[in-house]
């Protein structure tokens, strides 16, 4: 007997195409609702107040001033906190509002709420606290030692991860070693952190605001009110970039608990400066590396210790600990491994998620040693990455076998093949160090090469139940088949939005999708990080689109009397001769077709902690960079002429945002290379405003070439492989390598600086 099947067939925007992303043209008008830009008739404005030391007893706290001042409706502490006074990520260790001590600059200690932002701020300054100020620990290397005060019960070690892969006992011939330090990136969004709280008459709140986790904040803010989970219900709201920043809370509580207390609205919006102070950054590193390679460059062992700085508490540092750890040999073949990691609190700013998480910081050091390996040896810096590369079938150091393409190799060849910009003898100083600034005139101006490559994990390790829920619909509306797609995975500017209709389109061969508003009314959608969501989430719409099109298969098959395939395209139904039977709205009438999917990746495994062996990962992403600068190495000014890239992405869903994420993460991994940095005296930041931190510009970066490798992995949705990060990682050390070949320096860290060049 013979079945109905109804196929999916690629719609003109379905899958593999690069339709117009439907937020595109109101954020490009400037006319996008950023959760900063929502307003209630009857809200008040929300104001914290922050510890001015990076480490401090609180003998008292007086908020009488402050409630004297007209216009006030509320000043809170942490006595007015009716749950949890806890909260966090991986461990919940942070207060909600600072009890008996503060452990870094800017910790949240009162909060106020009044008619006017400017009152709320006036009475914010009127709280008196009392400090009794405390040495700070702020070297992650004592304090991995145990050196200084215990900031936390069971010591200053977050994690520590251990990875012994092969014989420990073997020689090399050519040995390298190196001590390299990555500084304190900011994710640097432009949008910063804003909400507004809503209370209702029941004792319930509902949040909206800009994150990237909404059931975890959800979790986290129900146990600090003291409330069920529907009580607590949250809405995102227009997200202004993200990159890792918006994983921990900011906000949410803060505005939730004055809400509830006030019983009106309550909006907070943090300012540049205070941003600076309320998010996660990327963990500061310092790393020490050996290698030991065969006279003709193959590598015979790595040994490596890593030690994170990840500041007051820990947020997400286990996790990046691991990623650094399990990571940490880069995409080479290599039958010996060693490497320890630590992640450590300190009384510097509280470090978490950043793209690249934990890759950046150890891909620095090994691509690095790697162009040291190579001048030792005698090789070309590309031959040497060529001879040891990883390919498919792989062993990673983890002893995980390495299960889908990894052409790194290729990568590197097809970066080297590619034509060298052409070095211009005019003098316009559009295309020299320092630009329009006419600080040179090409003098003391030399040019390096440098390339490197990186690996990146796609997806949560470690076997972490990592999810995503996607409920799609299918009815008729206005006459015309159209679907919907409901999930709680955040768009944060990455163009999720797009690649969900797309995969519908796909799937269900219509042409009108809508994405409903993300919120906490559906299951976990998971976090927006770890490049993951076009993976988990898309492979939940695109499940739950198939359990829609069977149903859609058994009412056609009824309708049109067919017993053989039908296919749907473009809102037609054909038949398997490729005729076309019928307007899928003629025959879809009244009927609804609704499904609600849970899709999983395939599982994986903790690390052994004595050997770190394990299946600790999904899948594998690579990028490398060729990058071309120019030093002024008289005035230490340096200017990236060209950053080509070549990045296996699988399967391009949408190739044009590929080419977007490849260009955004390149981007930062310049800003880490050669600028930006959150520069820390005895745990204060030395510059909170973007006027002292620096974040490249259109005019900062150059053109690139890029090459997008589409080698599907057969485990994951189409294919794909997660992009968002794996271009950040190998960007800064090509870029790093670059400059060494300019000048002949060492600079053994990021960001290089002017002084680093200048020996100034």
């Amino acid at each position: 007997m013979t079945t109905t099947e109804v196929s999916k067939q690629t719609t003109g925007n379905g899958v593999g195409t690069s339709p117009r992303r439907p937020d595109g043209t109101v954020k490009v008008r400037g006319e996008f609702a950023y959760s900063s830009d929502l307003w209630h008739e009857d809200m008040l404005w929300g104001a914290t107040l922050r510890s001015p030391h990076p480490y401090a007893r609180i003998t008292d706290v007086d908020i009488t001033d402050a409630l004297a001042v007209q216009g006030v409706y509320a000043v809170l502490t942490h006595e007015d906190v009716p749950g949890v006074n806890k909260y966090g990520l991986e461990h919940s260790d942070q207060p909600v509002l600072a009890v008996d001590v503060v452990r870094y600059q800017g910790e949240p200690v009162a909060l106020v709420a009044a008619d006017h932002p400017e009152t709320a701020r006036r009475a914010m300054k009127r709280i008196k606290v009392s400090y009794e100020v405390l040495e700070p620990v702020t070297d992650s290397e004592k304090a991995a030692a145990g050196e200084g005060a215990e900031l936390h019960p069971g010591g200053n070690v977050v994690r520590y991860a251990k990875i012994r892969h092969g014989d420990q006992s073997v020689k090399a011939d050519v040995v390298v070693s190196g001590v390299y330090e990555v500084g304190m990136q900011d994710q640097a969004f432009l949008g910063p952190e804003s909400g507004m709280a809503i209370p209702d008459t029941e004792g319930g709140v509902d949040l909206y605001v800009a994150t990237q986790w909404l059931h975890v904040d959800q979790q986290q803010i129900v146990a600090a009110l003291g409330l069920p989970k529907d009580k607590v219900r949250l809405t995102l709201g227009g997200v202004g970039g993200a990159f890792g920043g918006r994983e921990d809370l900011s906000i949410q509580v803060h505005a939730c608990l004055l809400a509830l207390h006030t019983g009106k609205p309550v909006k907070m919006v943090y300012n540049r400066e205070e941003s600076f102070y309320g998010h996660v950054h990327r963990h500061p590193a310092k790393m020490y590396y050996e290698h030991g390679a065969d006279k003709d460059g193959r590598l015979v062992y790595v040994k490596a210790k890593l030690y994170l700085d990840g500041g007051a508490y820990a947020s997400s540092t286990g996790a990046v600990v691991a990623n650094a750890a399990t990571l940490g040999v880069g995409p080479y073949n290599v039958d010996s491994a060693s490497v320890d990691c630590w992640g450590v609190y300190t009384n510097n700013p509280t470090c978490g998620a950043m793209r690249g998480f934990g890759a950046v910081q150890a891909g620095f050091a090994y691509e690095s040693q790697m162009d040291k390996l190579a001048e030792a040896c005698g090789v070309d810096p590309v031959d040497i990455r060529i001879r040891n590369a990883m390919e498919e079938g792989s062993l990673m150091p983890t002893g995980q076998v390495v299960d889908s393409a990894a052409p790194v190799a290729e990568l590197l060849e097809r970066l080297r093949a590619k034509p060298l910009p052409v070095k211009h003898e005019d003098l316009d100083l559009r295309r020299m160090p320092g630009g329009v600034s006419n600080t040179t005139h090409g003098e003391g101006v030399v040019r390096g090469i440098g390339y490197a490559v990186g690996i990146k994990n796609i997806c949560f390790s470690e076997g972490f139940d990592d999810y995503s829920t996607a409920r799609v619909r299918l009815q008729l509306v206005g006459g015309e088949p159209a679907a919907t797609v409901h999930t709680a995975a955040c768009e944060v500017g990455q163009g999720l939005v797009t690649i969900m209709q797309q995969i519908v389109r796909t799937e269900l061969g219509i042409e009108q999708v809508t994405i409903l508003p993300m919120d906490t009314n559906i299951g976990n959608g998971g976090s927006t990080s770890a490049s993951r969501q076009s993976y988990v989430t898309g492979g939940a719409v695109q499940a739950a689109c198939v359990a829609v099109r069977s149903g859609l298969h058994k009412h056609l098959a009824g309708k049109l009397a067919s017993d053989g395939k039908l296919t749907v395209v473009g809102n037609k139904v054909f038949s398997v001769d490729g005729s076309v039977l019928a307007d899928l709205a003629d025959v879809l009438g009244d009927e609804v077709f609704d499904e609600t999917v849970e899709w999983r990746h395939r599982p994986t495994t903790p690390i052994d902690p004595e050997t770190g062996q394990g299946n600790a990962h999904v899948q594998y992403g690579f990028a490398a960079h060729r990058a071309v600068v120019d030093v002024d190495t008289e005035l230490g000014l340096i200017k990236v002429v060209a950053l080509d890239c070549a990045q296996d992405v699988g399967k391009a869903l949408n190739p044009q945002a590929v080419l977007g994420q490849i260009q955004g993460g390149s981007a930062q991994g310049l800003g880490l290379a050669v600028m930006e940095e959150i520069q820390t005296v005895d745990g204060k930041i030395r510059n909170p405003s973007f006027t002292d931190y620096l974040i490249p510009t259109v005019l900062d970066m150059p053109p690139m070439d890029i090459d997008v490798l589409e080698r599907p992995d057969p485990n994951a949705p189409y294919g794909l492989r997660g992009v968002g990060e794996p271009p950040t990682i190998s960007a800064t050390p090509a870029i790093v390598a670059a400059i060494r070949a300019a000048t002949g320096l060492a600079l053994p860290r990021v960001p290089v600086r002017p002084e680093h060049l200048t020996g100034t």
